[in-house]
């Protein structure tokens, strides 16, 4: 493994591949992997001092546009847009300025949805806390945008049927990858899904990409 690389895509790898290895040894349930995680992210994201750091970015923000603005290449001007894993809704308002999208967010940290709420107190009561596998939402939505590490790697299939029930499009993104790889688009095309659609950006690391993807709903 190159831990230089792997520290590029990712600030928390090694806990994070810990988490994961207690995880398949059967140590942790999915409601401990859950908790596991959130006892790395949400006092990090809780104690940021920008708006990007609240929203799990090491960047400043040219460096957040940079990268997150992939996501605003799979929406139109007026859709609806859920953010699952909003954290404290920067990407929720960045969307809806970079887009003009009618933002939404769901965090399974209340801790982070409730920042999120006094952070857009106009948004407040679209910004709900749950977990994205079993959430039941209160309408559909145009644009639904995840990560597929929101949950262990064994539930991950699920988590993209599920979001898909209520979504016309799913944005998965952004994500740190190698630029000639795309490990994470046939992974969900074996699912059967197929990619409509993907945007990507040159990494401040050379062998990394900024990464964006998406597939619809089957209609």
């Amino acid at each position: 493994m190159d831990e230089e690389l792997e520290a590029a895509k990712e600030r928390a790898w090694r806990e994070t591949a810990a988490i994961d290895a207690a995880y398949a040894r059967g140590e942790l349930d999915d409601a401990g992997w859950h908790e596991a995680v959130a006892g790395l992210i949400v006092p990090a994201y809780l104690a940021a001092a920008t708006p990007e750091g609240g929203s799990g970015s090491s960047r400043d923000a040219v460096g957040w546009e940079r990268a997150r603005s992939l996501v605003a290449d799979a929406v139109e001007a007026g859709q609806s847009f859920l953010d699952v894993g909003c954290a404290n809704g920067h990407l929720m308002e960045s969307m809806a300025r970079w887009a003009g999208v009618e933002p939404y967010g769901l965090d399974i940290s209340p801790e982070l949805a409730e920042l999120a709420r006094r952070r857009l107190p106009r948004w407040a009561d679209r910004i709900w806390v749950g977990n994205a596998l079993d959430w039941r939402p209160p309408r559909r939505f145009d644009v639904v945008r995840t990560a597929i590490d929101y949950v262990p790697d064994p539930r991950r299939q699920a988590l993209v049927e599920h979001l898909l029930s209520f979504a016309g499009r799913l944005v998965i993104g952004v994500f740190n990858e190698e630029r000639d790889l795309r490990t994470q688009e046939q992974l969900v095309t074996g699912w059967g899904f197929e990619v409509v659609g993907r945007s990507e950006r040159t990494h401040t690391h050379p062998r990394l990409a900024y990464k964006a993807f998406w597939i619809d709903a089957k209609s």
